[in-house]
Protein backbone atom coordinates (compact mmCIF):
# COMPACT_ATOMS: atom_id res chain seq x y z
CA UNK A 1 0.00 0.00 0.00
CA UNK A 2 2.73 2.49 0.97
CA UNK A 3 4.96 1.90 -2.11
CA UNK A 4 1.88 2.23 -4.33
CA UNK A 5 0.95 5.55 -2.71
CA UNK A 6 4.52 6.88 -3.03
CA UNK A 7 4.81 5.84 -6.69
CA UNK A 8 1.51 7.48 -7.54
CA UNK A 9 2.65 10.69 -5.83
CA UNK A 10 5.97 10.62 -7.70
CA UNK A 11 4.13 10.06 -10.97
CA UNK A 12 2.33 13.38 -10.49
CA UNK A 13 5.31 15.38 -9.20
CA UNK A 14 5.47 17.39 -12.45
CA UNK A 15 1.90 18.67 -12.02
CA UNK A 16 1.88 22.50 -12.43
CA UNK A 17 -0.14 22.80 -9.20
CA UNK A 18 2.58 20.93 -7.30
CA UNK A 19 5.19 23.29 -8.77
CA UNK A 20 3.11 26.33 -7.84
CA UNK A 21 2.92 25.26 -4.18
CA UNK A 22 6.66 24.53 -4.10
CA UNK A 23 7.57 27.94 -5.52
CA UNK A 24 5.18 29.72 -3.15
CA UNK A 25 6.75 27.98 -0.15
CA UNK A 26 10.32 28.70 -1.25
CA UNK A 27 9.53 32.31 -2.17
CA UNK A 28 7.94 33.04 1.19
CA UNK A 29 10.85 31.35 2.97
CA UNK A 30 13.50 33.44 1.19
CA UNK A 31 11.43 36.59 1.77
CA UNK A 32 11.24 35.76 5.47
CA UNK A 33 15.01 35.34 5.81
CA UNK A 34 15.60 38.61 3.95
CA UNK A 35 13.05 40.41 6.15
CA UNK A 36 14.69 39.06 9.32
CA UNK A 37 18.11 40.25 8.12
CA UNK A 38 16.80 43.73 7.23
CA UNK A 39 15.05 43.97 10.60
CA UNK A 40 18.33 43.03 12.32
CA UNK A 41 20.24 45.69 10.37
CA UNK A 42 17.64 48.31 11.29
CA UNK A 43 17.75 47.26 14.95
CA UNK A 44 21.56 47.48 15.02
CA UNK A 45 21.45 50.93 13.43
CA UNK A 46 18.85 52.11 15.94
CA UNK A 47 20.65 50.63 18.97
CA UNK A 48 24.28 51.36 18.09
CA UNK A 49 23.82 54.54 16.07
CA UNK A 50 26.29 56.00 13.60
CA UNK A 51 29.11 56.09 16.14
CA UNK A 52 30.07 54.66 19.53
CA UNK A 53 32.54 56.06 22.05
CA UNK A 54 34.70 53.36 23.63
CA UNK A 55 37.07 53.74 26.60
CA UNK A 56 40.74 54.19 25.58
CA UNK A 57 39.69 53.99 21.92
CA UNK A 58 37.56 57.06 21.34
CA UNK A 59 34.80 57.41 18.79
CA UNK A 60 34.26 54.43 16.51
CA UNK A 61 32.02 54.70 13.45
CA UNK A 62 32.26 51.24 11.93
CA UNK A 63 30.67 48.97 14.57
CA UNK A 64 27.16 49.10 13.08
CA UNK A 65 28.52 48.21 9.62
CA UNK A 66 30.60 45.36 11.06
CA UNK A 67 27.58 43.89 12.86
CA UNK A 68 25.41 44.24 9.75
CA UNK A 69 27.94 42.51 7.49
CA UNK A 70 28.70 39.93 10.18
CA UNK A 71 25.02 38.97 10.26
CA UNK A 72 25.20 37.72 6.67
CA UNK A 73 27.26 34.57 7.38
CA UNK A 74 25.13 34.02 10.52
CA UNK A 75 21.94 34.10 8.45
CA UNK A 76 23.48 31.75 5.89
CA UNK A 77 24.41 29.33 8.68
CA UNK A 78 20.94 29.50 10.20
CA UNK A 79 19.37 28.92 6.80
CA UNK A 80 21.17 25.57 6.55
CA UNK A 81 19.30 24.36 9.63
CA UNK A 82 16.05 26.31 9.29
CA UNK A 83 15.44 26.40 5.54
CA UNK A 84 13.71 23.01 5.40
CA UNK A 85 11.41 23.38 8.46
CA UNK A 86 10.52 26.97 7.58
CA UNK A 87 9.91 26.08 3.92
CA UNK A 88 7.84 23.09 5.07
CA UNK A 89 5.73 25.33 7.27
CA UNK A 90 5.05 27.83 4.49
CA UNK A 91 4.42 25.09 1.94
CA UNK A 92 2.02 23.35 4.34
CA UNK A 93 -0.27 26.38 4.19
CA UNK A 94 -0.98 25.58 0.53
CA UNK A 95 -0.87 21.77 0.63
CA UNK A 96 -4.64 21.54 0.27
CA UNK A 97 -4.10 22.48 -3.38
CA UNK A 98 -1.81 19.44 -3.75
CA UNK A 99 -4.48 17.18 -2.26
CA UNK A 100 -7.09 18.69 -4.60
CA UNK A 101 -4.82 18.03 -7.59
CA UNK A 102 -4.33 14.39 -6.54
CA UNK A 103 -8.05 13.80 -6.12
CA UNK A 104 -8.94 15.46 -9.43
CA UNK A 105 -6.55 13.14 -11.30
CA UNK A 106 -6.91 9.87 -9.37
CA UNK A 107 -10.32 10.11 -7.68
CA UNK A 108 -12.47 12.15 -10.11
CA UNK A 109 -15.74 10.59 -8.88
CA UNK A 110 -15.36 12.20 -5.46
CA UNK A 111 -17.14 15.49 -4.75
CA UNK A 112 -14.85 18.44 -4.12
CA UNK A 113 -13.74 18.57 -0.48
CA UNK A 114 -14.68 21.62 1.60
CA UNK A 115 -11.83 24.13 1.78
CA UNK A 116 -9.91 24.51 5.03
CA UNK A 117 -10.09 28.16 6.19
CA UNK A 118 -6.82 29.99 5.49
CA UNK A 119 -6.46 31.13 9.12
CA UNK A 120 -6.83 27.52 10.27
CA UNK A 121 -4.23 26.35 7.75
CA UNK A 122 -1.78 29.00 8.97
CA UNK A 123 -2.40 28.06 12.60
CA UNK A 124 -1.82 24.36 11.89
CA UNK A 125 1.36 25.11 9.90
CA UNK A 126 2.85 27.34 12.61
CA UNK A 127 1.98 24.73 15.24
CA UNK A 128 3.61 21.98 13.16
CA UNK A 129 6.74 24.09 12.67
CA UNK A 130 7.00 24.68 16.43
CA UNK A 131 6.59 20.99 17.24
CA UNK A 132 9.08 19.99 14.52
CA UNK A 133 11.79 22.38 15.75
CA UNK A 134 11.18 21.67 19.46
CA UNK A 135 11.16 17.88 19.01
CA UNK A 136 14.39 17.90 16.99
CA UNK A 137 16.04 20.27 19.48
CA UNK A 138 15.24 17.84 22.32
CA UNK A 139 16.36 14.92 20.14
CA UNK A 140 19.84 16.48 19.87
CA UNK A 141 20.53 15.04 23.33
CA UNK A 142 19.64 11.57 22.08
CA UNK A 143 21.76 12.08 18.96
CA UNK A 144 24.77 12.80 21.19
CA UNK A 145 24.04 9.99 23.65
CA UNK A 146 23.43 7.38 20.97
CA UNK A 147 25.51 8.73 18.09
CA UNK A 148 25.64 5.48 16.06
CA UNK A 149 21.85 5.38 16.06
CA UNK A 150 21.34 9.10 15.39
CA UNK A 151 20.09 8.62 11.78
CA UNK A 152 17.50 6.07 12.93
CA UNK A 153 16.34 8.33 15.76
CA UNK A 154 16.06 11.21 13.28
CA UNK A 155 14.07 9.16 10.77
CA UNK A 156 11.84 7.61 13.44
CA UNK A 157 11.05 10.92 15.14
CA UNK A 158 10.48 12.93 11.98
CA UNK A 159 8.64 10.04 10.37
CA UNK A 160 6.16 10.07 13.23
CA UNK A 161 5.71 13.85 13.04
CA UNK A 162 5.44 13.99 9.24
CA UNK A 163 3.06 11.04 9.09
CA UNK A 164 0.83 12.54 11.75
CA UNK A 165 0.76 15.94 10.04
CA UNK A 166 0.20 14.86 6.45
CA UNK A 167 -2.31 12.14 7.23
CA UNK A 168 -4.32 14.62 9.31
CA UNK A 169 -4.24 17.10 6.43
CA UNK A 170 -5.49 14.48 3.96
CA UNK A 171 -8.13 13.01 6.26
CA UNK A 172 -9.67 16.13 7.78
CA UNK A 173 -10.67 17.39 4.33
CA UNK A 174 -13.02 14.41 4.02
CA UNK A 175 -13.97 13.35 7.56
CA UNK A 176 -13.26 16.44 9.68
CA UNK A 177 -10.69 16.95 12.42
CA UNK A 178 -12.30 14.51 14.87
CA UNK A 179 -12.70 11.83 12.22
CA UNK A 180 -9.07 12.31 11.17
CA UNK A 181 -7.94 11.91 14.77
CA UNK A 182 -9.88 8.66 15.22
CA UNK A 183 -8.58 7.17 11.98
CA UNK A 184 -5.03 8.30 12.77
CA UNK A 185 -5.09 6.33 16.01
CA UNK A 186 -6.48 3.28 14.20
CA UNK A 187 -3.88 3.33 11.41
CA UNK A 188 -0.88 4.77 13.30
CA UNK A 189 1.59 1.92 12.51
CA UNK A 190 0.96 2.32 8.76
CA UNK A 191 1.04 6.12 9.01
CA UNK A 192 4.32 6.03 10.95
CA UNK A 193 6.03 3.74 8.42
CA UNK A 194 4.86 5.97 5.55
CA UNK A 195 6.12 8.99 7.50
CA UNK A 196 9.55 7.39 7.85
CA UNK A 197 9.62 6.94 4.06
CA UNK A 198 8.95 10.69 3.77
CA UNK A 199 11.64 11.44 6.40
CA UNK A 200 14.41 9.61 4.52
CA UNK A 201 14.90 12.40 1.91
CA UNK A 202 15.09 15.06 4.65
CA UNK A 203 18.84 14.55 4.88
CA UNK A 204 19.31 15.02 1.10
CA UNK A 205 19.78 18.68 0.07
CA UNK A 206 17.35 20.06 -2.53
CA UNK A 207 15.34 16.83 -2.46
CA UNK A 208 14.28 17.63 1.11
CA UNK A 209 12.41 20.70 -0.15
CA UNK A 210 10.05 18.39 -2.07
CA UNK A 211 9.08 16.43 1.05
CA UNK A 212 5.98 18.50 1.98
CA UNK A 213 4.50 18.19 -1.52
CA UNK A 214 5.40 14.53 -1.89
CA UNK A 215 4.09 13.88 1.63
CA UNK A 216 0.75 15.59 1.00
CA UNK A 217 0.25 13.66 -2.24
CA UNK A 218 1.35 10.32 -0.75
CA UNK A 219 -0.89 10.61 2.29
CA UNK A 220 -3.87 11.67 0.19
CA UNK A 221 -3.49 8.38 -1.66
CA UNK A 222 -2.87 6.50 1.58
CA UNK A 223 -6.00 7.94 3.19
CA UNK A 224 -8.19 6.79 0.31
CA UNK A 225 -6.54 3.36 0.21
CA UNK A 226 -7.10 2.87 3.95
CA UNK A 227 -10.71 4.04 3.64
CA UNK A 228 -11.27 1.69 0.71
CA UNK A 229 -9.81 -1.25 2.66
CA UNK A 230 -11.92 -0.32 5.68
CA UNK A 231 -15.04 -0.20 3.48
CA UNK A 232 -14.35 -3.70 2.12
CA UNK A 233 -13.68 -5.16 5.59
Amino acid sequence: MIPKAVLRALGQIGDPRFRKVLLLGLGLTVATFVAVYLAFVWLVGWWVGDSVTLPWVGTVTWIDNALSWGAIPLMLLLSVFLMVPVASAFTSIFLEEVADAVEEVHYPALPKAPSIPFAEAVRDSVGFLGVLIAANAVALVLYLMFAPFAPFIFWGLNGFLLGREYYTLAAMRRVGRDGARQRRRRHMPTIWVAGVVMALPLSVPILNLLVPILGAATFTHLFHMLEDRRGRA
